[in-house]
């Protein structure tokens, strides 16, 4: 019989739910609006006037917005009689994951087989991806300018793995794979390639009429669903945790500070895409986004340039993203005195050399959050022999000149297709979401 978890697994259930929706960034930002929906929210656009006198659902008042462009979400809560100065409080996480793209000119193939051709994005685990049953999703762009979403959720495409007889050393020297030879999947057997084949494939699926596709954004991702693991369940598996799981904790904890009508300050959730190369796009961390809509906001209140700049001096960020749980097969690999584990409550990450863009009195803002939410949090450190990796933290508070704090959900066999979790960490960060909302 399972053991009983300490908290309540339905926000777990729903990042499940959420994980499984979405497949590419722009249906983890569709999925992020139509949660806020639901919540109150309303959509305004970039190319509207943001005022109350020019638009029916403006920035200006009071009440839950949003903005989307492209895989990113840009969401806020306005507080009634906020002050244009009032500064923010922003949740910053990121939509996009490590995977396998499709080519400008998909249809490939050799030897009777018929193939897609794929680009690695990012840094995925490569082993990860052989011998999985693959889905295709993400956006059709039409001859009209309009886009529409496509996720053809069933095996369809898979990455065979060589076998064992063909390559003998594989067991003892390690699987060495080439990025361009031996990671384009299969889909099908045919003699020709034939020009169009996938975008025809994709236009019926669709129901779109033939030849009104004329760009796209795809990309492959596993179609094994999230499950709990483990003889009392107390771990989840599943895709996209890094960083879908920040997401849906931010999604979480936006929408229930917006019930409250007393808050100081304006809660923030920011999902950029692109962060897995580097954030410079116009949807990503290092581009104009946040910046825009936060200064639009301020103005929309009847601010001043002054207000503007009070607002941001008094901001602070929360950057989440997924970091590293001490891996009971290579504890050396781990800093010897900092060992997060999982279902241990969120991360504090740390990095002097600003990888990371956590500083004492960030700690203290998270620490007091975690303390009100009843929350425990661990601090996370790299071992000095090995690299670190970054976040959208750094970028965050040198971009707009804001307090920004990198925390996350400590996990294993990041950049895998299918990572793993503690069962109980996602309420925990939610909660502390939650509380540091508040102000």
């Amino acid at each position: 019989m399972s053991a009983p978890s300490r908290f309540d697994r339905g926000l777990t259930d729903d990042l499940m739910s959420f994980l499984a929706a979405g497949p590419s960034p722009y249906h983890a930002v569709a999925n992020a609006a139509e949660r806020l929906e639901k919540a109150g929210f309303r959509q305004v656009s970039e190319t509207d006037a943001w005022d109350a006198e020019a638009s029916p659902v403006s920035a200006a008042g009071s009440g839950g917005r949003y903005v989307l462009r492209g895989g990113a979400i840009v969401a806020w809560y306005v507080p009634e009689g906020a002050a244009p100065h009032t500064p923010f409080r922003i949740v910053g996480a990121h939509t996009d994951s490590p995977n396998l793209r499709v080519k400008p000119l998909p249809d490939a193939g050799a030897h009777g087989w018929r193939q897609v051709a794929v680009e690695i994005y990012g840094g995925p685990l490569l082993n990860s991806w052989l011998d999985r049953d693959l889905g295709l999703a993400g956006r059709l762009t039409l001859r009209d300018g309009s886009t529409r979403l496509v996720n053809i959720d069933r095996p369809l495409l898979r990455v065979p793995q060589l076998a064992i007889h063909l390559d003998r050393s594989v067991s003892a020297e390690g699987l060495k794979l080439d990025k361009q030879r031996h990671l384009q999947p299969v889909w099908g057997l045919g003699r020709e390639v034939r020009d169009g084949d996938l975008i025809a494939f994709l236009e019926e699926e669709s129901g779109i009429g033939a030849g009104e596709v004329t760009g796209w954004d795809l990309m492959t991702h596993s179609v094994e669903p999230p499950a709990y693991l483990g003889r009392d369940r107390e771990l989840v598996a599943g895709p996209r945790m890094d960083n879908l799981l920040s997401v849906h904790a931010g999604v979480s904890a936006l929408a229930a500070v917006s019930q409250s009508a007393d808050l100081p300050c304006i809660p923030v959730l920011a999902a950029f895409d692109h962060e897995e190369n580097g954030s410079q796009s116009d949807t990503g961390a290092d581009g104009p986004l946040l910046g825009g809509v936060l200064e639009r906001s301020v103005f929309a209140r009847g601010g001043s340039y002054e207000d503007r700049a009070r607002a941001f001096a008094g901001t602070v960020c929360l950057s989440s993203d997924t970091g590293h749980a001490v891996h009971p097969n290579y504890a050396e690999r781990h800093d010897p005195t900092h060992h997060p584990r999982v279902n241990g409550g969120p991360i504090l990450k740390v990095n002097v050399n600003n990888r990371y863009a956590t500083d004492g009195s960030g700690r203290a803002i998270f620490a007091d959050a975690c303390e009100r939410a009843n929350v425990p949090f661990q601090s996370f450190v790299s071992n000095n022999s090995m690299p670190c990796g970054t976040t959208i933290g750094p970028i965050t508070a040198a971009r707009h000149g804001i307090r920004t704090v990198d925390i996350g959900v400590a996990i294993l066999s990041m950049h895998s297709v299918r990572e793993l979790c503690g069962a109980d960490d996602p309420y925990l960060l939610a909660n502390a979401m939650t509380a540091f909302l508040e102000g």
